[in-house]
């Protein structure tokens, strides 16, 4: 068993601040700031929601595998999982940042349903953030406890993040222009 590792975890965590406000400030912009970059973006909302399956699948892995006690089995996965939250976060904001929004098409109860799903989905990964870094450092550093503490919260939460923002793709990809 490796040893906790606290002063790794305060330059982390340090770090993962620092990311978390980032983040949150170019989601902020990317809604009013276009950059014309020369390049059609618009095949990127696919892969975005493959991105968010594949988080998602490998976020199951990593509860079947913690669950059955497998732990380089689950921190594979959940590197893995980390790996492609912030390739979806890059090809997120590079999209939005290069191209118009679309509005949703339909109208009546799928509508609200539409808007029910997006709005949580987008405070939850906001919310959730900082706290899928913090988790991530208590189980990178070796602080077991504290990493199961935050995870019994932290892993549904990222995981109705990765589900929804498929689901939410699916339900706007007909009023894609």
């Amino acid at each position: 068993m490796m040893k906790e590792n606290k002063q790794l975890a305060r330059t982390l965590n340090k770090v993962a601040i620092v990311l978390s406000i980032l983040v949150l400030l170019l989601v902020g912009l990317m809604r009013r700031v276009k950059i014309d970059l020369g390049v059609d973006f618009s095949f990127l909302p696919p892969v975005n929601a493959t991105l968010n399956t594949i988080v998602s699948v490998l976020l199951i892995a990593a509860l079947y595998f913690i669950k059955k006690k497998n732990i380089e089995a689950h921190k594979k996965a959940i590197m893995g999982a980390m790996f492609f939250s912030a390739l979806f976060l890059l090809c997120y904001v590079l999209y939005h940042f290069t191209t118009e929004e679309t509005t949703y098409c339909k109208e009546g109860a799928i509508k609200t349903v539409y808007f029910i799903l997006l709005i949580s989905h987008i405070v939850l990964a906001g919310v959730s953030l900082p706290f899928i870094l913090f988790t991530f450092v208590r189980g990178y550093t070796y602080q077991v406890e504290k990493h199961k503490k935050l995870a019994r919260y932290v892993w549904p939460v990222w995981f109705y993040v990765a589900v929804s923002g498929p689901i939410c793709y699916l339900m706007l990809k007909s009023c894609y222009s």
